[in-house]
């Protein structure tokens, strides 16, 4: 159990880091502004749309995000933790357009949430986000798909921080 009393499942987890030509206080407002992380956050080529976001631990932001070729996938990220321009904590799950729970769109059997911690550090001008995830109160069949796409995260996760780095130095 780690400090803010979440027990992640065990097994595969997976990291990203990336290092924006931006100061922490701008990295931070793009994670942490609907207006603004709805200009970057989702995979490459999605429109996305931050519907409701409550930044407080028990808060929830809950986004829209259209597929180029039109589908809709809905998400929501339940905050557990906030320290500013360090840390936010939440569990990630799609959901239904009325936040309710549901499964992957594409793969059913994908973790239905995941731990995921995100950091932030500053130096000499340029903000290096961490994003950490874990499989949360997952099954082994769930733990069995996550490990299995890792790869599919590097590059999910990838193309959302060039979107984001794209966003930064635009802005």
């Amino acid at each position: 159990m780690n400090d803010i009393g979440i027990k992640p499942s065990t097994g595969v987890e997976f990291t990203i880091r990336r290092t924006f030509a931006a100061q922490i206080d701008r990295v931070w407002l793009a994670w942490t502004s609907p207006e603004q992380m709805a200009k970057w956050w989702g995979p490459k080529g999605y429109a996305s749309e931050v519907v409701k976001l409550d930044l407080r631990p028990g808060g929830i932001c809950h986004y829209r995000l259209v597929s180029p070729d039109g589908q809709e996938i809905w998400g929501k990220l339940l905050y557990r933790e906030i320290v500013p321009k360090e840390r936010l904590v939440f569990i990630t799950a799609f959901s239904d357009p009325h936040e309710g729970l549901t499964t992957h769109p594409l793969s059913p059997d994908w973790p239905r949430q995941m731990l995921t911690t995100v950091t932030f550090s500053e130096q000499a001008g340029k903000t290096t986000v961490t994003v950490h995830w874990v499989p949360y109160e997952a099954t082994d069949t769930e733990r069995e798909v996550f490990e299995a796409g890792l790869g599919a995260c590097e590059a999910g996760w990838s193309g959302t921080f060039e979107q984001l780095e794209d966003y930064l130095a635009k802005s």
